[in-house]
């Protein structure tokens, strides 16, 4: 089968920081199929970054949008139907490109990685056509709105309106529509475009993201790990450095803080000026900063879906604090596999309770990843999603998913 496979950001690898779901979807589908790959970059290291892409499938379509025309063409959406976060990542070149490969040979099948994609194909047929949504965003922007004050908040209110009617718009188009977790199906069902809806979970790389050989006996790093231009990431360091962080430092003085992912903002990188608080920015692996750390901190207040960092942590066995927000997507038991905290002064005594007691380091990091196998399991999910694409062309419209 020829599959085209369209996402919203590069899927270079995931250990450098990209996008974990698309690219595994990819690597596994080209084992199976032919697949080219339609997408955008940020810049042309992020395709430099992606050059194992390549090596899983037939093609790769990708046009280098920078952040300043793409923030131009958010701007020029505002006063229109179009959601600003579509337009932002819009590309007539990316779309000419996608539409003369579909001339010229045609695929027997689209799949979609995030609404923000669904432009470039929309347009197109074939005998399956699949909606991956992974979170639904319109309900995150929402979120956004109750965490900023205005006017922001009514910028955010307005752009989840937005796109609640783009989503609807485009799910009606697809013959199938998936998610991370049952809630963000949920919310996909919500939309009420009637069309089936079908469960793929996330899962964590367990043979890339191995435990780690020795729990640092005298490690007092907390690590928080992600795209540090995601505002729940921005938010969620923020809050912990400037509310939780010196709680902790307060008995514990010679914690550190490390933030490590790539295109920090400038307030993320403000954070560095914070005695004890070290920024990374972009990383080739974050297994080494991993291993060293004695406690991973994910103290999100806007989390939808599967939280992939709490899942990395968990592989690697890096104890892990959370909040409930973040806890839903894991399928792991709190108390057992993490800690669950509410409240700056709950989530300091968790990490502060963690660094003093090395035996509760040691039982967590072994019980995390105890889960991962049957729950987060990469290979189970991908075999779900080979059975929607076997199932979906060879069965009347409507008839995959659940």
């Amino acid at each position: 089968m020829r599959i085209l496979f369209v996402c919203h950001r590069f899927p270079y690898p995931p250990n450098r920081g990209g996008k974990i779901r698309p690219f595994h979807m990819i690597q596994h589908l080209g084992q199976k199929h032919s697949v080219v790959v339609a997408s955008l970059a940020h810049s042309e290291q992020e395709l430099r970054e992606g050059q194992p892409l390549r090596e899983c499938c037939e093609d790769v379509i990708a046009e280098v949008v920078p952040d300043s025309t793409r923030w131009i063409n958010a701007g020029r959406a505002l006063f229109s139907s179009t959601p600003s976060s579509v337009a932002y990542f819009s590309s007539p070149r990316l779309k000419k490109r996608i539409d003369d490969a579909w001339q010229r040979r045609g695929f027997d099948a689209i799949l979609v990685h995030c609404v923000f994609a669904s432009q470039y194909v929309h347009d197109l047929s074939c005998s399956f056509r699949m909606l991956d949504f992974g979170d639904v965003d319109s309900a995150k922007w929402l979120d956004y709105a109750h965490f900023r004050r205005a006017p922001l908040s009514w910028g955010y209110k307005l752009e989840a309106e937005k796109l609640r009617r783009y989503e609807y718009q485009m799910a009606s188009k697809f013959d199938l529509c998936t998610a991370t977790t049952l809630g963000e199906v949920e919310e996909i069902k919500k939309l009420n475009a009637s069309r089936p809806t079908a469960l793929i979970p996330n899962g964590v790389d367990l043979e890339y993201f191995q435990p780690r050989p020795v729990s640092p006996p005298n490690s007092n790093v907390l690590i928080f790990l992600g795209r540090m231009d995601y505002f729940p990431n921005i938010d969620a360091v923020q809050l912990f450095a400037n509310e939780i962080f010196p709680l902790v430092r307060r008995a514990i003085p010679t914690a550190k803080f490390r933030i490590v992912g790539s295109n920090p903002s400038a307030a993320v990188r403000d954070l560095a000026k914070i005695p004890g608080i070290s920024v990374t920015g972009h990383v080739r692996d974050v297994r080494p900063h991993l291993y060293d750390a004695a406690v991973a901190v994910a103290p999100l207040r806007i989390a939808r879906g599967t939280q992939n960092k709490i899942l990395q942590f968990l592989a690697t066995g890096v104890p892990v604090v959370t909040t409930p927000q973040a806890a839903k997507g894991i399928g792991a038991e709190p108390g057992k596999h993490f800690l669950v905290a509410e409240g700056a002064e709950q989530f300091a005594a968790e990490v502060i309770r963690l660094l003093q007691d090395a035996e509760l380091r040691d039982r967590l990091s072994i019980a995390g990843r105890e889960p991962l196998d049957s729950l987060h399991s990469w290979p189970a999910s991908m075999k779900v999603l080979d059975q929607l694409i076997e199932k979906g062309p060879n069965s009347p419209r409507g008839a995959a998913g659940t």
